[in-house]
C-alpha cells in the first residue's frame, strides 16, 4: 500500500471543496483512495463560529449529543459523544484557524457522496474510495490517530468471521474496520501542523471490495456499534452522561 499527501493552498471558509479537488487531485486510477481531512470540509461549508460569539464549554455543550463533565480540566478538554463516536469536544476544532471553532462537517456521508460522484466523472474511473478524516485520541495511549468520519465507493468492513486462525481454529467476531485503518495511515502522512496538506492518495491497498453506489444508511450503521455492545461498554454505561 502507497500513501501520498497532497499539498494544497491554504484552505480558508467558503473556499470551494470542489475547485480544491479539481486543481490538486492528481490523475487518478481504479481502486484509487482519495483522503480529505475534515477541516477544509467544514471550512468550505462555514461551519464556522466566531470565538468571541460563545464559550467553547457552551459551544461543546451545544453540539455533542452526550458529554461528560469533570472537575478539573486544564485543556479544555471534554469527553462526549458526537454522532455514534466517542470524541473529544463533540470534534471541534481550533487548530490552523484564527479565532473561530470549525465544527464537523453537516453532513459527512452526503459530502463524501458527492466527492465520489465528481472524481469518479471527471478521472473517467468506476472503483475509487473516497475517507474523510478526523482525529482522535485511545484509551490509555498517549497521542492521536486518525479515523473516519465518512467513506464511500467501498465495503467498509473485512471479515475474518467463520475463517480460520494459524492453529484451524475458527476466529468468532474479528473484523477489520478499512475506514479507520486507511485514515489512519493517511492521517499519518498528512500531519497534523503546518504541512499544509489535507490531502492524501492511497495506492494498492489490500482487503479492499468497491462498489458502484454510496453507503446506505445501513451499511454506515453497519461500522458502529452500541454501548451495550462496545467492549468498553461496562465503562461507558456507568459514566454519567448528560445530554
Amino acid at each position: 500500500m502507497h500513501v501520498t499527501s497532497i499539498r494544497t493552498p491554504r484552505v480558508e471558509a467558503g473556499d470551494s471543496l470542489f475547485a480544491l479537488l479539481d486543481s490538486c487531485v492528481p490523475p487518478l486510477a481504479e481502486r484509487d483512495v482519495v483522503v480529505i481531512t475534515s477541516k477544509i470540509v467544514s471550512l468550505a461549508e462555514n461551519r464556522i463560529v466566531p470565538k468571541d460569539s460563545i464559550t467553547k464549554y457552551d459551544l461543546i455543550r451545544r453540539e455533542a449529543d452526550l458529554f461528560l463533565e469533570v472537575e478539573k480540566n486544564p485543556h479544555d478538554f471534554y469527553l462526549t459523544v458526537k454522532d455514534g463516536i466517542l470524541v473529544l469536544c463533540a470534534g471541534i476544532d481550533e487548530s490552523n484557524v484564527k479565532d473561530v471553532y470549525v465544527l464537523y462537517p453537516e453532513d459527512v456521508q452526503k459530502t463524501a457522496a458527492s466527492i465520489w460522484t465528481f472524481l469518479r466523472e471527471k478521472h473517467g474511473i468506476q472503483e475509487l474510495g473516497i475517507l474523510i478524516t478526523d482525529t482522535r485520541v485511545t484509551m490509555l495511549r498517549r497521542g492521536v490517530t486518525g479515523f473516519a468520519l465518512g467513506w464511500c465507493g467501498f465495503e467498509p468492513l473485512y471479515s475474518y468471521i467463520g475463517q480460520a486462525d494459524l492453529y484451524g481454529r475458527p476466529l468468532c467476531v474479528t473484523q477489520i474496520n478499512i475506514p479507520d485503518a486507511l485514515a489512519t495511515a493517511a492521517v499519518f502522512t498528512m500531519g497534523e501542523g503546518n504541512e499544509q496538506t489535507p490531502l492524501a492518495l492511497i495506492r494498492e491497498a489490500p482487503k479492499m471490495s468497491f462498489v458502484d453506489h454510496p453507503p446506505t444508511p445501513e451499511e454506515v450503521k453497519s461500522v458502529h456499534i452500541s454501548m451495550q455492545e462496545d467492549v468498553y461498554g461496562p465503562l461507558l454505561r456507568t459514566a454519567a452522561w448528560t445530554c
